[in-house]
């Protein structure tokens, strides 16, 4: 299953905070966002958060949530000299793997740092 159509580049916090504002709960917060065309997607302290924008206006918009509890593991492999983008799976309970695709320039330690403080922590 993937979660994403493109590859996504890393957004500030900033930027997805504009369109996620609406869906946060009281105390959560942003550790990492993506972006794809007009999708959004971020980690946050309590949860994966994605926003898929919808039809020829955007005014139609799907969210799914996946709390940090239901993911089991993780795996994530750095883009090469070759290749044009990384690639993280996510392994949800009860779901197919989630692969998103990741673009060349996303820090890979610090994705791995906040997935493996929120899935193993």
């Amino acid at each position: 299953m993937s979660l994403l159509f493109g590859t996504a580049g890393r957004i500030g916090n900033d930027k997805a905070l504009r369109q996620l504002q609406d869906f946060l709960l009281e105390g959560e917060e942003i550790l990492l966002a993506f972006k794809v065309v007009r999708d959004v997607h971020a980690l946050t302290t309590r949860r994966i958060l994605s926003l898929n924008v919808q039809g020829v206006t955007g005014s139609k918009k799907e969210l799914r949530t996946i709390p940090w509890s239901k993911v089991s593991a993780f795996s994530i492999e750095s883009a090469g000299t070759f290749d044009m983008d990384a690639e993280l799976k996510l392994y949800v309970s009860g779901l197919a793997p989630i692969e998103i695709k990741l673009d060349k320039g996303t820090p890979f330690a610090e994705v791995q740092r906040v997935l493996a403080q929120r899935v193993a922590g």
